[in-house]
């Protein structure tokens, strides 16, 4: 029996009537320098890694298999043994997949192991923790009225009484209501970042309510607030362009610093309302210098063109935020520099 290997590519035989490519303007696809002629599919391998391997921008992808936007979303699955080849044939490159047939073997692992289009190791905890909340839903959160023995602070095994939550789940967290995040053109309140304390089990409902802290990383104190544990989906959607042109800026490094590069978290001023989805890739770019020219003794300011600092990929949506990992970047990102659609 073989290990499956869940992955993020389209299953495509010669036989298949292939739907066209997503549009990305008229850019001609550019393959990356040294791009192989086949990679054999390996546990380990991510999505973006393999294409990265094949192509210059690898949020291009979906165009080399020639998908459609639906086989983006709800893509299919190929196995250990698949190996990903590069046909040039045609003149246009495309990519295809061969089978490699290998000796049966026996697995004490699950049968089903998927592999995510990014790094898990990057972003798990972020697809948790951080959580941006409206006004109107922070007033509504579960709230901390008492903490067991009358104390001041608690933590992990210890019991806290809350006010009566409106929802059933079984795994809460626990959260205490952080900055505004301000758009940094408008200065509008585009919600509030919640601070992640820890998680709480619901041991029993009543008024008030009582849960047991099982993790915590800071002290929980009293109007300290509760939402049910988010779901925690593998990011499955092949990396692809937003269908529209978008500006947003970098409100905030995760870590707190102001200038970041490879495998860190920003936050942006853009979200669901405004078009971004799980999967869509954004570019960074550092501001052309100004330069000064001086010719026959007249001085001339010149602004260079920006240039294309690196990419990043969107793994968690809310309504009017966001937030991307940096895949790649040559320099330094800054709070306050520009992302837009590539």
């Amino acid at each position: 029996m073989r290990r499956i290997i869940s992955a993020l590519l389209i299953s495509i035989s010669s036989s298949l009537v292939l739907a066209p490519a997503l549009a990305q303007g008229s850019k001609p696809l550019e393959l990356a320098e040294g791009a192989p002629a086949r990679h054999i599919v390996v546990p380990g391998d991510t999505l973006w890694g393999i294409s990265a391997k094949f192509l210059k921008d690898p949020y291009r992808w979906g165009e080399l298999w020639k998908l459609n936007p639906e086989e983006i979303k709800n893509p299919h699955r190929i196995y250990p043994g698949q190996v990903v080849v590069l046909d040039k044939s045609s003149g246009e490159p495309r990519l295809k997949l061969e089978t490699v047939r290998e000796q049966r073997r026996e697995y004490v692992e699950p049968l089903k192991k998927g592999i995510p289009t990014i790094p898990a190791q990057d972003i798990e905890p972020f697809l948790s923790e951080p959580r941006v909340i409206d006004m109107v839903s922070l007033e509504a959160a579960t709230r901390v009225v008492a903490l067991q023995d009358d104390r001041v602070i608690a933590g992990a095994g210890d019991t806290v009484y809350t006010t009566v939550p409106k929802e059933t789940a079984k795994t809460w967290q626990v959260f205490r209501p952080g900055r505004p995040l301000l758009d940094p053109d408008t200065k509008e309140v585009l919600g509030h970042e919640a601070r992640y304390l820890g998680t709480a089990r619901l041991a029993r409902k009543g008024e008030p309510t009582s849960f047991v802290l099982t993790t915590t990383k800071e002290e929980i104190v009293r109007d300290d607030r509760l939402l049910p544990s988010p779901r925690q989906d593998v990011i499955n959607y092949v990396p692809r362009a937003p269908e529209k042109m978008i500006q947003a800026k970098v409100l905030a490094i995760y870590s707190g610093v102001n200038f970041t590069g490879p495998q860190s978290v920003l936050t942006i001023n853009k979200g669901k309302v405004d078009g971004l989805e799980l999967g869509h890739v954004l570019s960074t770019d550092t501001a052309g210098a100004s330069v000064d020219n001086r010719y026959k003794g007249e001085k001339t300011t010149y602004k260079l063109p920006d240039q294309r600092n690196g990419l990043l990929f969107v793994f968690r949506v809310f309504d009017r935020v966001s937030y991307a990992l940096v895949m790649n970047a040559n320099k330094p990102i800054a709070v306050g520099d520009t992302v837009h659609t590539p």
